[in-house]
């Protein structure tokens, strides 16, 4: 697919997976039409990071949408009487549906942007979802992504006239290590994303969160320094720690 002029739209939150997913979909020689929601989320920094990231990154367009998803269902992502669950393990990350789960999510962000990739003529649509560190989210398995794309193959004009956009997930089967080296080979500034789900009013990092948790782990065995901005006194275990770079902030 590399060196392949198309269009393509890319769903990009503003964290580590994202940010790479848009880098991978430039790379394959996209023209991306990059599309962020503001579903309702507590915190809307992370709007604010993709908006750096999609220019950093050279998206043709970004397209900002208003979904309100908080009003559908409780979520610690959506609602501020859940608690963000913190300090948890990683089988304790992998044993559920935690309770950052927002319903049916990913199906409606590839909703819109499926109608998004008939309107732009999109061959593809890229999603950054994750099966290794998929945080208990059933939407980011790859059954879900193979009937997502069945779907799409019979639900539009392109594919009624043979021309079905494709749904790409090149993270699938990655770790959250291989996606990071992936993203650094192609140049993606990731101290630009962010990833907590319990930010300061700063953007910096609680350092304790699932996707923090995850995110560090991933730096650490990526061999590839965090540039992520902690909270002032986060602290971690003696692992993390010595898995710490001297250009961290």
């Amino acid at each position: 697919m590399q060196g392949r002029s198309s269009d393509a739209v890319v769903l990009l939150s503003g964290g580590v997976d994202s940010a790479t997913t848009l880098a991978i979909a430039a790379r394959d020689g996209r023209r991306c039409h990059a599309v962020t929601f503001r579903y309702g989320q507590r915190h809307v920094l992370e709007v604010e990071a993709a908006v750096r990231v999609a220019k950093a990154l050279g998206a043709t367009d970004h397209r900002i949408l208003d979904i309100p998803l908080g009003e559908f269902a409780p979520s610690a992502l959506t609602d501020p009487s859940v608690s963000v669950p913190k300090g948890r393990t990683e089988d304790d990350i992998r044993a559920g549906i935690p309770a950052t789960y927002v319903p049916a999510r990913n199906t409606i962000f590839l909703a819109f942007a499926l109608a998004l990739a008939e309107a732009t003529e999109s061959d593809a649509i890229y999603i950054g979802v994750n099966a290794v560190d998929y945080s208990g989210y059933p939407d980011c398995r790859p059954a879900y992504v193979e009937a997502f794309a069945r779907m799409a193959a019979l639900a539009t004009r392109r594919a009624v006239e043979g021309r079905p956009t494709q749904i790409v997930a090149p993270l699938l089967s990655l770790s959250k290590a291989e996606i990071i080296r992936t993203g650094v080979q192609l140049g993606v500034d990731y101290s630009l994303t962010l990833s907590c789900y319990d930010p300061d009013g700063q953007g910096r990092a609680c350092g304790a969160c699932d996707s923090c948790l995850l995110r560090r782990r991933g730096f650490i065995e990526a061999g590839v320094p965090d540039p992520t901005r902690y909270r002032p006194g986060v602290t971690f275990p003696p692992a993390a720690r010595a898995g710490r770079n001297r250009r961290e902030p």
